[in-house]
């Protein structure tokens, strides 16, 4: 299994940096960043600085979007990062949350998603393709590489990566989710001829690692409210008592509303409807011991990628725990 951590890029975006430089120094292969550039700094500027500081970091997004920066602009910014470091971005993408919802947009539609990511890649990788109805290629391109890899949770878009994605990132990091998910994604692969073993399967959530558990559940909230975001848009679509698992839909009955400003953060209220067992199923808590039994139970069930939100009050110790006590015993 590999390892990642996600960061916000808060400024100064130096502490981001650091950060991720910290991180490939405790074992972990993977630098990512939200991108949301309102509510943060732009973090195609930052990857870099990021790579000019590390050795061997892959770098991207978790998530973008389709809709917030042309398509041959997303593709330019990965191949001229590929360039200069050499095919050290991986380009996670989805329908879009918090990047359109603030500047009032909705989230892109599937088939818009579908056709984005053919062209961010195929530009990406130096291949001519139509877009805007004309064909495009980006001539300087020399053996780039940029896969694509897809967060999704409901039954179509599950499907869609199955079909298309080179990687698949479930945000919870719940084993009960992650087998029917999983599951799903394989059995679309199959159904189109394609390998699933070729499919990078990620799970990203928050870990804390420590003794006080109440106070490591206050500091973590935050995810649940961030995945019911996305599970509201599910239960709109398919509703309560539809193909998509209770296990994901059930906890949002008495959500009432998202403050965007708080997105991410420890103590935003807008969370305060996730109850604890959504946290201990959702995220990694308690002693290392107790995260590494979870990461291993989700590595049987086929995750090649664990992605740490680190966006609590112990970052350092649980960074340092992770590269010491973690990561040796699960990979």
């Amino acid at each position: 299994m590999d390892f990642g951590v996600v960061l916000q890029t808060d400024p100064p975006a130096r502490d981001v940096i650091a950060g991720l430089e910290a991180a490939e120094d405790n074992g972990f292969r993977y630098g990512w960043t939200f991108d949301s550039t309102v509510l943060w700094q732009e973090p195609f500027v930052i990857y870099s600085q990021v790579l000019a500081r590390t050795s061997s970091l892959v770098v991207g997004p978790m998530v973008t979007n389709p809709s917030t920066r042309d398509w041959s602009v997303l593709a330019s910014l990965f191949a001229t990062l590929n360039d200069m470091f050499g095919n050290r971005t991986v380009c996670g993408i989805g329908r879009g949350d918090s990047a359109r919802r603030v500047i009032g947009q909705k989230p892109a539609s599937l088939a818009y998603l579908s056709q984005a990511m053919t062209v961010i890649k195929g530009l990406a990788e130096g291949r001519e393709v139509e877009h805007h109805g004309t064909p495009v290629r980006i001539p300087w391109v020399r053996d780039g590489k940029l896969e694509m890899w897809m967060a999704a949770y409901g039954p179509r878009a599950l499907r869609m990566v199955g079909e298309q994605a080179d990687g698949f990132i479930l945000q919870t990091a719940d084993p009960d989710i992650a087998r029917w998910t999983i599951g799903s994604v394989r059995s679309a692969a199959v159904a189109c001829g394609r390998d699933p073993a070729e499919i990078t399967m990620c799970v990203a959530a928050p870990a804390y690692v420590g003794d006080d558990l109440p106070h490591q559940r206050e500091q973590l909230r935050w995810f649940g409210g961030m995945v019911g975001n996305h599970v509201a848009d599910l239960v709109a679509r398919y509703g309560a008592e539809g193909v998509v698992p209770k296990a994901l839909t059930d906890y949002i009955k008495d959500r009432e509303g998202y403050d965007y400003s708080h997105h991410g953060k420890a103590g935003n209220r807008s969370t305060d409807f996730v109850p604890d067992y959504i946290v201990d199923r959702f995220c990694l808590l308690g002693p290392a011991s107790a995260h590494v039994e979870r990461l291993q139970e989700l590595k049987e069930l086929g995750v090649d990628n664990f992605a740490l939100y680190l966006m609590h009050d112990e970052k350092e110790k649980t960074l340092t725990a992770y590269g010491n006590e973690v990561i040796p015993h699960v990979t």
